[in-house]
C-alpha cells in the first residue's frame, strides 16, 4: 500500500473504535487509539498473513500482550476483511465472537488469547521456538504495554530470549507513557527501558509510533536483525492519539464515550483529517 493508503486505513481504524466502544458503552478507547498505527502498519503492509486461512501455517503470527485493547484491534481485524465491519456492533456482547479480550476459538485472525498482562512475550517466544522446530520461516510479533512492562514475567520471558538468541521474534512496546490510573513513571518507573531490553540480549529500535513512513522502515528492520536476535521496538506513542481531549489522560484509558463525547471525538478526527491533507 502506498503511504497515503496506509494512512487513511489508519484514520478508519480510529473511527472505528470510537464508534465500537461508543455502541458498546465500553472498551479500552486510549491504548488501543495509541496502538492504531501499529496495528494498520503489521496488519496491511507488514505481515504475511491470509484473510481466507486465518490458520494457514505459514503466517505470521501476532500476539496482542496488552489484550485489553481490543477495540484497535478488532477494527483492525474487521477492516483488513477477517470478519464482517458490522460485527464490530456486537462488541461485549452476549455471545459475541468479540470478547473483551481475544479469544482464538472465537475470532478469525487471533493467534493467541490474551488478557492476563505480562504473558504475551512468554507465550510469542513459544511460537518463535515452534517455527524453528517445524522448520518455518514465519516471524511472530508481539504488541505490549509499557505499564504491561511492569511485570515480572516480561522480563523472564527477554532473559530466555535473550540468553537464547530467541530468532523471528519481535516485540513491540506501546510506550504511550499512561496507564490505568496515573503516568507510568507515577505507578512505577521503567525507564531506561531501551537499555534494560539492550542488556537483556535484545537488539532495540527507537520510533515514533505514529509516524506510518518511519514504521514501515522500523519493522522492516526489524525482520532482517530478528534472523540473528530477538528484537524490541520502543514505539514512542500518545494514549488517545488523534482526539485531543483524550490525548495523554488516564481516565480515557477504560472507559467509552458517551453521546457527546461520540460526536466531538469524531468530528476531532475529521478536522484532523482535513487538516493533514491539506498540509
Amino acid at each position: 500500500m502506498t503511504l497515503q493508503e496506509l494512512e487513511l486505513k489508519a484514520f478508519e481504524i480510529r473511527k472505528l473504535i470510537i464508534d465500537t466502544t461508543h455502541h458498546a458503552g465500553m472498551g479500552h478507547v486510549g491504548g488501543s487509539l495509541s496502538e492504531t498505527e501499529l496495528l494498520t502498519v503489521l496488519f496491511f503492509e507488514v505481515m504475511n498473513i491470509d484473510i481466507n486461512n486465518p490458520s494457514w501455517d505459514d503466517r505470521d503470527r501476532f500476539v496482542l500482550s496488552k489484550g485489553h485493547c481490543t477495540p484497535g484491534y478488532y477494527s483492525t481485524l474487521a477492516l483488513r476483511g477477517f470478519f464482517p465491519l458490522e460485527t464490530l456492533r456486537t462488541f461485549d456482547e452476549l455471545g459475541t465472537i468479540l470478547q473483551g479480550h481475544p479469544d482464538m476459538h472465537k475470532t478469525p485472525g487471533i493467534d493467541i488469547s490474551s488478557g492476563s498482562l505480562g504473558q504475551g512475550l512468554s507465550c510469542g517466544i513459544g511460537m518463535a521456538l515452534g517455527r524453528k522446530a517445524l522448520g518455518k520461516s514465519f516471524y511472530t510479533y508481539v504488541l505490549m504495554g509499557d505499564g504491561e512492562s511492569q511485570e515480572g514475567q516480561v522480563w523472564e520471558a527477554a532473559l530466555y530470549a535473550g540468553s537464547n538468541k530467541v530468532t523471528h521474534i519481535i516485540g513491540i512496546t506501546d510506550d504511550n507513557k499512561v496507564q490505568l490510573a496515573a503516568t507510568t513513571k507515577e505507578t512505577l518507573n521503567i525507564e531506561p527501558i531501551a537499555d534494560k531490553w539492550k542488556v537483556f540480549g535484545w537488539d532495540v529500535i527507537e520510533c515514533d509510533g505514529h509516524n506510518i513512513s518511519e514504521l514501515v522502515d522500523t519493522l522492516n528492520k526489524a525482520k532482517t536483525l530478528s534472523l540473528k536476535t530477538p528484537v524490541m521496538i520502543i514505539a514512542h506513542t500518545v494514549k488517545g492519539k488523534g482526539i485531543d481531549f483524550m490525548e495523554n489522560r488516564w481516565e480515557w484509558h477504560g472507559k467509552a464515550p458517551n453521546d457527546e463525547e461520540f460526536r466531538k471525538a469524531l468530528n476531532c478526527l475529521e478536522l484532523t483529517r482535513q487538516q493533514n491533507n491539506h498540509d
